[in-house]
């Protein structure tokens, strides 16, 4: 028998949180039936510009309660060099960058994933075709800061930092602020 408030979890549609159709059918597309509480919580406040600090388990959802967001704040006002994605592995990048694309498929976002262990020049090239999203470690992002001519990140309008605590605790805190 399922609660009054589980009920209530599966009468939330991402549609009702305010997403558009086109982004709601990609989410139907990648089996997203209802958002989860993290982003029940999160879509509506972001959608609305503000700030969020969001805490979930892993496979909870957090990569679509801010990737949709994104994404329909992007179609409204489209735009290349629209968000950063901080992660602090290489793994994770791939990851949020996977959701992304798959998310913004049929409206054709363009996402880079700029870590380590990836040649710097191919990923200088990727940055000059200047996508929509990137998705970076704090290192290497700052190497292309340092390094790519022409690269800043002036035109911004979301910073995401996935799994903060664990990039603050990189010391990236203090070479960030130069920039």
């Amino acid at each position: 028998m399922a609660t009054s408030e589980e009920v209530e979890d599966q009468a939330v549609t991402f549609e009702s949180l305010g997403v558009v159709d086109v982004l709601c059918e990609a989410c139907q597309k990648l089996g997203w039936k209802s958002p989860t509480k993290i982003q029940r919580e999160a879509i509506p406040v972001a959608l609305q510009g503000k700030d969020i600090i969001g805490l979930a388990e892993t496979g909870s959802g957090k990569t679509g309660a801010f990737a949709l967001p994104v994404l329909q704040t992007l179609l409204e006002n489209p735009q290349r060099l629209y968000a950063l994605v901080l992660t602090p592995t290489r793994e994770l990048a791939f990851q949020i960058s996977e959701q992304f694309e798959a998310l913004g498929s049929t409206i054709g976002v363009k996402c880079s994933v700029i870590v380590g262990g990836i040649d710097m020049m191919s990923q200088a090239l990727m940055l000059a075709k200047k996508p929509h999203i990137i998705i970076a470690s704090p290192g290497r992002l700052i190497d292309h800061l340092e390094n790519t001519k022409g690269f800043n990140l002036r035109t911004l309008k979301y910073l995401i930092m996935d799994e903060a605590d664990r990039i603050l605790n990189l010391d990236f805190e203090k070479e960030a602020s130069e920039y």
